[in-house]
C-alpha cells in the first residue's frame, strides 16, 4: 500500500464492501463489470497498490499470451492467428484466443488479468480507457495490431505502409491503361482506410495528372461496394477503361460482382486492385491483383515484442511498420 490508503478506504470510496473490493482487485469472484470497474477506478484515484501476496495478477510463469480480436471467423483473423501462434510457440508461450463481444457486460480484460497473461495483442480493436487500465494496472503489456486510430494512448503498435500501398495501386492502374479511376473506401473511416485513400490520390496525381477518382464508400463489405460501382460501370463509354482500387480484397470482390452485373469484362473494361492479399484473392476469376500487407508477419512481430517485454525488455516507443508489396495477377 502507499501512504494511509487501505483496502477499507478503497471500498468506502467505491461504495462497496471490503470483500467486494478485495475480489474486484484480485480479479476473483463473480462481480458485475460496472462494480469491478468502479473499484479499480477508486484504487487508481486513491493511489492504492495491492500487496502481491494478497492476490491479483497470477504469476506470468503460466507463459500465456492473449490475442484479442472482434471475431475468429474470417480469412483476416486466420492469418493473424497463424502468425501469432507460430511466434508464441517459438518464444515458448501458449496463445489464448479471446473474442471481444460488443456487449456492455463483456469483461475480457479482467479474464485476461485473472489468468495471468504475460502480454496482450489487440487486433483491429479500439480499447476503452477502463479496459486498458485493467491490464496496465496489472502490469500486463499491450501491443496494438493495425490500430483503428492514430491516437493509440501511448501504446506500441504494429502496422503496414498503407499510404505507400495506395500509391502503388494508383501507379499500377495508370500504367495498365486505365482512363477513369475509382477508389472504394470503407466506413467508418479508420486510420488505415484514410491512409490508403490519401496514398491513392497522391499516386494518381503523379501518374495521371488531372485525373480525379470517384470515391465510393462501403461498409467494408462486398455488397455495398458492388452497389456503389454499378452506376460507374454502366456509364463507361466506348474505349474507356475503369481502374478500381478497393481498400480491402473483400470490397474488391464487390467490383467483380458489379462488372458481372453490368456486362463488363475484367481486365478488358475494368481493372481491379485490392488490398490485403488474403487467400480468397487467388480464387477470384481472374485472380485479383492486390496490395499485400504482411498480416502473419505483423502478428508475429507483435507477439515477439510482447515476449521480449515479458523478459524485461522495453516495448518499442514508436510503431513497428512492415512494408506492403503489390502482387500482380489477372485482374489487371
Amino acid at each position: 500500500m502507499t501512504g494511509r490508503v487501505t483496502l477499507t478506504t478503497v471500498a468506502a470510496h467505491a461504495g462497496v464492501s471490503v470483500g467486494t473490493a478485495s475480489r474486484a482487485l484480485s480479479g476473483r469472484g463473480d462481480l458485475a463489470p460496472a462494480t469491478r470497474r468502479r473499484v479499480l477506478a477508486s484504487a487508481r484515484t486513491l493511489g492504492f497498490t495491492r500487496d502481491p501476496a494478497a492476490g491479483g495478477r497470477p504469476p506470468s510463469s503460466a507463459r500465456l499470451l492473449d490475442l484479442v480480436l472482434g471475431g475468429f471467423h474470417n480469412a483476416y483473423s486466420d492469418e493473424v492467428t497463424a502468425g501469432a501462434r507460430s511466434a508464441a510457440a517459438a518464444a515458448g508461450y501458449d496463445l489464448v484466443l479471446t473474442e471481444e463481444r460488443d456487449a456492455p457486460d463483456d469483461d475480457w480484460p479482467m479474464r485476461i488479468r485473472r489468468r495471468g497473461s504475460a502480454g496482450v495483442v489487440l487486433g483491429l480493436i479500439a480499447p476503452t480507457g477502463p479496459q486498458l487500465a485493467t491490464l496496465t494496472d496489472a502490469d500486463i503489456p499491450v501491443v496494438l495490431m493495425d490500430p483503428q486510430a492514430e491516437t493509440s494512448r501511448g501504446l506500441t503498435s504494429v502496422r503496414t505502409t498503407d499510404r505507400e500501398g495506395g500509391v502503388a495501386a494508383a501507379v499500377h492502374l495508370a500504367e495498365r491503361g486505365a482512363t477513369r479511376f475509382a477508389i472504394v473506401v470503407g466506413v467508418p473511416a479508420y486510420r488505415y482506410g484514410r491512409a490508403r485513400l490519401e496514398g491513392f490520390r497522391s499516386g494518381l496525381s503523379a501518374a495521371h495528372p488531372g485525373a480525379e477518382p470517384a470515391v465510393i464508400t462501403a461498409d467494408w463489405g462486398a455488397v455495398a461496394a458492388r452497389e456503389g460501382l454499378v452506376p460507374l460501370m454502366r456509364d463507361l463509354g466506348a474505349g474507356e477503361r475503369l481502374g478500381v482500387f478497393a481498400c480491402t480484397d473483400e470490397m474488391a470482390s464487390g467490383a467483380f460482382a458489379a462488372a458481372a452485373a453490368t456486362g463488363r469484362s475484367i481486365p478488358g473494361d475494368v481493372l481491379v486492385v485490392g488490398f490485403d492479399d488474403l487467400r480468397g484473392a487467388r480464387w477470384l476469376t481472374p485472380p485479383l491483383t492486390t496490395v499485400r500487407q504482411p498480416i502473419r508477419e505483423m502478428a508475429a512481430a507483435a507477439v515477439t515484442a510482447l515476449a521480449a517485454a515479458a523478459g524485461g525488455a522495453p516495448l518499442p516507443p514508436s510503431p513497428i511498420v512492415l512494408p506492403t508489396r503489390l502482387i500482380e495477377r489477372g485482374s489487371t
